[in-house]
């Protein structure tokens, strides 16, 4: 889905309930909007700031906001000429995408959002700031002037005008969004809302899915995944002797019983799944049961002996996209939870990496198919794909611009918060001729380091090409040495014996999920474009990539690219942004 900054969407009206007589109708809004005001009023003392965690009545808020980030939401507003969507649209924007007052100071009322509907839902269940109503609600002319009966009938009508528009706001939710009432009607009462409705389970699914066995051989067989893992426990003893270790979703326990081979004095080996009553099978088969102890449950839930502390975390948690299934939010928990103060992870870092692609080829097979079945057309078959990432493989010559990093995340210090996120992209096609961007591409970066820190930032990743004997180098086979990969190595400074320092080298395991590779299990993700664009070298694609959990489930994702494309010299820069919004699911 794609959306320009000049079309209007217009509102579509929900017929909910048309067995009801008008006046039924009339009595109802009536009714939702005493409530409403009613619920305002309390709602006052709850009201967040635009900019930070601070909580006041609206009036403080909004006078916080102006001391404090220089920012008037009611000045932006008149300045821009917004109507009521306009101003909650505008709110829900800054509360999603957290820009600087400075950035928003340069909005013009053109952008894309102004007319989206996708941010006429609210950020914050009930923000006071969203049923706010800003101004006087006299004419301008001199009050004594007017005669009352005049005044009266004036604030009825803008009384009037302001019902239609919550009421049209609340349909909007309703029909796009499904959010249910914002308004309830004073027969049902405000306790009777979100409380009653069954908690949402996003965990059962994604559970049952990781015990069967196929899914577990996919992973297995994915030599650059597999291998890696091997060729970091198994090549770092420094990291894994003697080592406490806790393997977070440990599958069939593949890297709990590499880390039992690379001398770990303890392997905590969890699971959720029901794949750990496999991996305790797996470890008792291989005489591995008194270092390794298999636990089921979610590492949330469960405990360690006596309160005991890991000196290693390992983990395989990455998914489509990098954080497609939300499994590194349990990680987070785990070290949070058992790694100790300078304890390490495994991976330490992880990149989210954006590029131009020609992914013509793909287009073919998932679109244009459709067009023609048999004779048929089944074009409507191909509507919705627009609208969803396609997880597929490309080679590397569909690159056409070099990637760029949209996020960068260390995993000793990251925050789950931190992962729903905005940041800015460039990218600068990097073709001969004239040729036609038809999706972004997202692919991921993966790096282990014996110290747990981050690596240096011209630090690349290693690359796996086909026919490269990976395996190999982790299982010797005839006796023969194993082939050795010049790894990468970054300089730390150290002290030498006479007090000077010197600089030590750091090895650094890496792998790319990335069209350079050999694929992986994860692939690479496409973003396609159902409006492609032209690109010659040196063409620049800037704006913002969005993402974040989605509403719907917790473990499927929400993408949003924000983009412009500008020629060589900026001579032909595209008056739009274009705003393409994609499902990860």
């Amino acid at each position: 889905m794609s959306i320009h900054f000049h079309p209007t969407i217009p509102i579509i009206e929900d017929n909910h309930d048309a067995n009801s007589s008008s006046s039924d109708e009339d009595e109802d809004e009536s009714e939702n909007w005493d409530d409403w005001i009613s619920d305002s009023a309390i709602q006052h003392v709850n009201c967040r700031s635009l900019f930070d965690d601070k909580v006041g009545s609206v009036e403080d808020i909004l006078a916080y906001d102006k001391v404090t980030y220089n920012f008037d939401i009611n000045e932006v507003c008149t300045k821009l000429s917004l109507d009521v969507h306009g101003r909650i649209r505008l709110i829900n924007f800054i509360r999603q995408t957290k820009p600087s007052p400075a950035n928003i100071s340069l909005l013009t009322g053109k952008e894309s959002f102004f007319s989206s509907d996708d941010f006429l839902r609210p950020v914050l269940e009930d923000d006071p700031l969203l049923q706010y109503e800003p101004g006087d609600w006299t004419d301008s002319e001199d009050e004594g002037s007017i005669p009352t009966e005049r005044r009266i009938r004036s604030l009825e009508q803008k009384l009037a005008q302001t019902q239609r528009d919550f009421e049209e706001y609340r349909k909007i939710v309703n029909h796009h969004f499904s959010l249910g009432q914002i308004a309830e009607s004073s027969s049902e009462g405000p306790s009777n809302s979100v409380s009653s409705q069954p908690k949402r389970d996003d965990d059962s699914h994604y559970f049952e899915s990781y015990g069967a066995n196929d899914i577990h051989a996919v992973m297995i067989q994915d030599k650059v995944r597999t291998s890696t893992y091997a060729r970091f426990i198994l090549g770092t003893p420094s990291v894994f002797e003697d080592a406490i270790v806790l393997d977070v979703g440990c599958g069939t326990g593949i890297l709990s019983l590499f880390a039992a081979r690379a001398g770990a004095k303890k392997v905590f080996a969890v699971d959720a799944s029901n794949i750990a009553t496999k991996a305790e099978k797996i470890v008792k088969a291989n005489n591995l049961d008194n270092v390794i102890t298999v636990i089921r449950g979610k590492v949330e839930d469960i405990q360690l002996p006596e309160g005991t502390k890991v000196d290693v975390i390992i983990s395989e948690w990455m998914g489509y996209a990098l954080l497609y299934e939300s499994m590194l939010d349990s990680v987070l928990v785990a070290r949070d939870r058992f790694l100790k103060p300078n304890g390490i992870m495994a991976p330490s870092q992880t990149r989210m990496m954006l590029g131009l692609c020609d992914a013509s080829e793909i287009v073919k097979e998932r679109i244009l198919f459709w067009n023609d079945i048999y004779g048929y057309d089944m074009s409507a078959m191909a509507e919705e794909l627009y609208q969803e990432a396609v997880i597929d493989v490309v080679g590397s010559h569909t690159m056409l611009s070099a990637p760029c990093i949209v996020k960068d995340l260390y995993l000793s210090s990251v925050t789950t918060r931190q992962l729903d996120f905005t940041s800015q992209f460039r990218l600068i096609a990097s073709v001969d001729r004239r040729t036609k961007v038809t999706a972004f591409i997202l692919y991921f970066d993966t790096f282990f380091t014996t110290s747990g820190n981050p690596v240096a930032p011209e630090t690349e990743v290693q690359i796996i090409h086909e026919n490269e004997a990976v395996i190999a180098e982790v299982w010797p086979l005839g006796g023969r040495p194993a082939p050795q990969r010049r790894m990468s190595h970054q300089h730390k400074k150290g002290k030498s014996l006479e007090g000077g320092e010197v600089a030590k080298a750091e090895v650094v395991t890496s792998f790319s999920t990335g069209p350079k590779s050999i694929p992986t299990h994860w692939k690479q993700t496409l973003f396609l474009l159902k409006e492609p664009f032209i690109v010659d070298e040196g063409f620049v694609v800037h704006g913002h990539f969005h993402c974040r959990k989605s509403d719907s489930n917790s473990r499927e994702l929400d993408v949003e690219v924000h983009y412009t494309v500008q020629d060589v010299g900026n001579q032909n820069e595209s008056q739009d942004v274009v705003v393409a919004m994609f499902k990860i699911q």
